[in-house]
């Protein structure tokens, strides 16, 4: 059991068919399909946005694919993602396990060390004495620290340096180192050649190149690949877009498509024709109004004279035109007889 056991390659095969996977906003990559040997150098390029770092994060088992299918160190995805991830380890993904500036290098070495221990460690490992487990934890963090080419003592300020301190190239070894004390079958690393000089770009390479020689599988993420890793190309790709169907029965009616009614669309949803045909009866109404109200102008200047006269003789004083008093029954205002004759004329009786 122990021979067939060291036997076994360290690192994970990856086998991956027609995998796809599809967001609220469309698919973030489809039609992936590779084939990597356990201890391969596998370099996933492409554009900003063609769907890399989800393609890494699905074959980690974080994302669930929505089709095809894919096997890791012969477990198959999407349906053994949890076990999946056991055997896997993410370098710093960007809004995922980002490391933190105000640690130091030391104390993010500590807390992977003992989450690795409290989580992934056996029921018998747990029960060791606390001496033993912390010498363990030391020995784990010493191998992982030299695995990834990380030197603490040409820190600014050793272990003791702080996250926010460190170069790129500084920091991206640490997020190797952390993932590497889990001793991961399958290494993730997203953003490998992001803002790093050629030369700094050559020694992320040639330490990636190491891990995959000690048996790791290593899945990277970036804008160029070397030429002696397996290079996974993602297209940003695009949903086909539905042309809408003409509805003859749709012509004509307030909000239908400008493709099913042949004319140009406004901004409310109805159409320029409708627009002139409401147009003219507002402008018909808004003529008879203004009519109306001419009339009824017209028919109290005719009812009342120039010199504010009544209609009926009377003036503006209560007396007759002629100078003479009308009587005290007789008032400025019309009589019913005038009254009745004016709302007449002027169309209101």
């Amino acid at each position: 059991m122990g021979a067939e056991a060291e036997e076994q390659p360290h690192g994970a095969a990856v086998v991956v068919d027609g995998f796809g996977l599809r967001g609220p906003r469309g698919w973030a990559f489809r039609k992936v399909s590779f084939r990597a040997e356990p201890g391969t150098l596998v370099a996933i390029e492409g554009p900003s946005g063609s769907g890399r770092t989800c393609l890494l994060l699905a074959l980690t088992g974080r994302m669930r694919a929505k089709e095809g299918h894919a096997e890791i160190g012969g477990l198959p995805l999407p349906r053994k993602m949890a076990a999946v991830r056991r055997i896997s380890a993410l370098g710093q993904v960007p809004g995922v396990n980002e490391l933190d500036p105000a640690l130091t290098v030391a104390e993010h070495l500590r807390e992977r060390a003992l989450l690795q221990h409290r989580f992934d460690g056996s029921v018998r490992a747990l029960l060791r004495r606390p001496g033993t487990r912390a010498a363990e934890a030391r020995a784990r963090i010493e191998e992982a620290v030299a695995a990834a080419g990380l030197d603490l003592d040409a820190l600014p300020k050793g272990g003791r340096t702080s996250v926010r301190d460190l170069e790129r190239l500084e920091a991206l070894r640490l997020s190797i180192a952390l993932a590497l004390i889990g001793r991961p079958r399958l290494l993730a690393v997203d953003d490998t050649d992001m803002k790093l000089s050629d030369a700094a770009r050559t020694e992320v390479w040639a330490l990636l190149r190491s891990l995959t020689a000690a048996g790791t599988t290593v899945l990277a993420v970036c804008s160029e690949a070397p030429e002696d890793a397996l290079r996974i190309t993602t297209l940003a790709p695009e949903d086909p877009v539905e042309e809408p169907t003409a509805d003859p029965a749709a012509a004509g009616t307030p909000g239908a498509p400008a493709e099913a009614t042949g004319e140009r669309t406004t901004g409310t949803g109805s159409t320029d024709a409708e627009a002139a045909d409401t147009e003219e009866p507002r402008a018909k109404a808004a003529e008879t109004k203004a009519d109306t109200k001419a009339d009824t102008k017209k028919a109290r200047t005719k009812a009342t004279g120039a010199d504010g006269a009544k209609a009926d003789g009377t003036g503006a004083d209560g007396t007759g035109t002629d100078g003479t008093d009308t009587g005290a029954g007789t008032t400025a205002s019309t009589t019913e007889e005038g009254a009745a004759d004016a709302l007449a004329e002027t169309g209101r009786s």
